[in-house]
């Protein structure tokens, strides 16, 4: 996803909160309340939350989901080494099923943490090594 396709997600996001919460129904602001409360700072920092809910969102295959907690994990300061390893814990607990949801947060990568280093080269085993 490109920059503008990151804008536009923000925006029908920021369109379709004001739409929910714009029916003044106690149940709905009361949601939305909790869901941004739950996600500050407390005894687990903001970041450490934002990656649980990607994992979690990736886990659901809720790509919506996935591309929120990518732009406030970024936001909170999050490497983008912390994320892929997140995603790993993600791939693992919610199996083969989540592989096209991951190829879609990495299409995100290069626009909210810029291009990655160039690794060294290397023929690596499947386990990471070599």
């Amino acid at each position: 996803m490109d920059r503008d396709g990151l804008q536009e997600f923000a925006q029908r996001r920021e369109c379709g909160n004001r739409a929910i919460l714009g029916e003044g129904n106690l149940s709905l602001r009361r949601f939305c309340a909790l869901d941004q409360d739950v996600y500050a700072d407390g005894a687990l920092p903001r970041k450490e939350k934002e990656l649980q809910g990607l994992v979690a969102s990736a886990v659901l295959r809720c790509d919506d989901c996935i591309t929120y907690h990518l732009r406030e994990a970024k936001a909170c300061g999050a490497t983008r080494s912390e994320v892929v390893e997140s995603l790993g814990v993600a791939l693992i607990v919610g199996g083969s099923i989540v592989i096209p949801h991951l190829r879609r947060a990495f299409e995100q990568f290069d626009e909210l943490w810029g291009a990655k280093p160039e690794s060294v080269s290397g023929a690596g085993n499947e386990r990471g090594e070599g």
